[in-house]
């Protein structure tokens, strides 16, 4: 029998290749997709070295037909989808005069109309297998919009508002559909790059770990349908909220 696939849309260096790798050791086929392939070869083979089993994609989780061969391909030869994971940012700050329409709507195109297709695929094949699980990746901006977050706040609350709307409707199909609020900066090579004071609060347990939002993630999946979780979220023990 084939093994279990996850997807994980937007499988960069910190959280989503963390997400990949723990989903991978517990024997699931971890697909991996951006939109240039060959950026994944690093997390593919890091996944393999650990014993996983790993399959690159590349593709524009914007476009509607990429996102319906995406999950086409991989029911077809890599084995049936039980889990997706929206990982997709799309982090800007710009004052709002400064916003460009280009801008706010690329935002909203990466943020928030590629989590409603990958959303719509998973569930297409989900629904009729009975189970499964589907995860958004929020933020701080999914809840409040900053001073210079008007675009990307308002990707991220249209994801949010969608995660609840596939929660109502899927649930009682068995899809089991989770929003996560990561509120506080990762551990990532931006952030040690760019914002070295807060980088250094690592030393405090001041910075999230992506693989302990991994072993989240993973208790998610794993969670009972009497005692689904919908919305978590996730920060420092130092982290204002």
């Amino acid at each position: 029998m084939s093994k279990p696939a996850i997807l994980v849309v937007g499988a960069g260096d910190a959280t989503g290749g963390a997400i990949a790798r723990r989903f991978a050791r517990e024997g699931y086929v971890a697909c991996v997709s951006r939109r240039k392939k060959e950026a994944l070869a690093d997390l593919v083979a890091e996944i393999e070295a650990e014993g996983g089993e790993a399959r690159a994609f590349g593709s524009d989780a914007r476009d509607e037909e990429q996102a319906v061969a995406l999950v086409d391909t991989i029911e077809q030869e890599v084995g049936p989808l039980e889990v997706l994971v929206f990982n997709i940012g799309a982090n800007v700050n710009f004052p709002i005069r400064d916003t460009t329409a280009r801008v706010y709507r690329k935002v909203w195109e990466m943020a928030a109309f590629a989590g409603f297709l990958a959303g719509r695929e998973a569930a297409r094949v989900m629904v009729p297998r009975g189970r499964g699980t589907i995860i958004f990746t929020g933020a701080t901006a999914s809840l409040r919009g900053g001073r210079g977050f008007s675009a990307f706040a308002g990707a991220k609350f249209a994801l949010r508002a969608l995660a609840q709307s596939m929660a109502r409707e899927l649930g009682p199909e068995g899809i089991h559909v989770a929003h996560s609020i990561i509120d506080g900066a990762i551990d990532t090579a931006f952030i040690r790059d760019n914002f070295p004071q807060r980088y250094a609060l690592k030393e405090q347990d001041g910075i999230l770990n992506p693989e302990h939002i991994a072993d989240a993630y993973w208790t998610l999946h794993q969670q009972p349908r009497d005692t689904w979780t919908h919305e978590l979220d996730l920060r420092p023990w130092m982290e204002t909220f």
